[in-house]
């Protein structure tokens, strides 16, 4: 897939929301279909080199439900569980095009930055050039009342189950990713905006085997 391609497909798919944000509205997910659970637990793995080719919407759409979309309409909750149901990660998108954050309910990207970040979401050389980068950040905020030690706790937890839910989608779909702690996350906060009670956990690449 020639990122020219995908270039051209988000420019169709730009809107702008009632309070002027960019939204990059996605394709229905596909919910059916799939490889078996014990195939894919069985191919599950890390990997560190990536084809530079860009990743179709559909497929970004697809990726980003299986992560944390939200598979229970009439109550708001996700593929992935979270402590007492607060909900506290936001996935942000790295790619080419720019810096977005996933919004599960309306099933949309929102536009943060309208540059390449990239390589700002690792220390590692392949994910400047790696087509998506996830970066799962926390708003400590949305936890209530539990200690500091808990929350951090839990929030790594809560992005865990978000993370091996994408490895189980990569390797079902045929895809490569690796989730990372080798984050510059002063440098990361300070180019995402992010508030007092916002901390950058992890961060995942995803794209096609080199």
């Amino acid at each position: 897939m020639n990122s020219k391609v995908f270039i051209i497909g988000l420019a169709g798919l730009f809107c702008t929301s009632a309070l002027g944000q960019d939204l990059l509205e996605l394709p229905s997910p596909r919910t059916n279909g799939g490889r078996p659970l014990m195939q894919v637990l069985k191919d599950r793995k890390s990997a560190r080199e990536f084809s530079t080719n860009a990743l179709p919407t559909q497929i970004v759409s697809d990726l980003l439900w299986a992560a944390y979309g939200v598979n229970r309409p009439e109550t708001g909750r996700r593929t992935a569980p979270s402590a007492r149901n607060w909900q506290e990660i936001d996935v942000y998108v790295a790619m080419a095009e720019g810096l977005f954050v996933y919004d599960a309910k309306a099933n949309a990207l929102k536009t943060v930055l309208n540059e390449d970040v990239r390589v700002l979401c690792g220390t590692q050389d392949y994910v400047k050039d790696a087509p998506l980068n996830l970066v799962f950040v926390a708003d400590l905020s949305r936890m209530g009342e539990a200690s500091a030690e808990d929350k951090t706790n839990l929030a790594y937890a809560d992005a865990g189950f978000i993370s091996e839910n994408v490895y189980l989608f990569c390797a079902s779909e045929g895809l490569a990713t690796v989730i990372r702690a080798s984050i510059d996350r002063p440098t990361l906060a300070t180019k995402l905006n992010l508030s007092s009670t916002q901390s950058i956990i992890l961060s995942q690449t995803v794209g096609f085997p080199k």
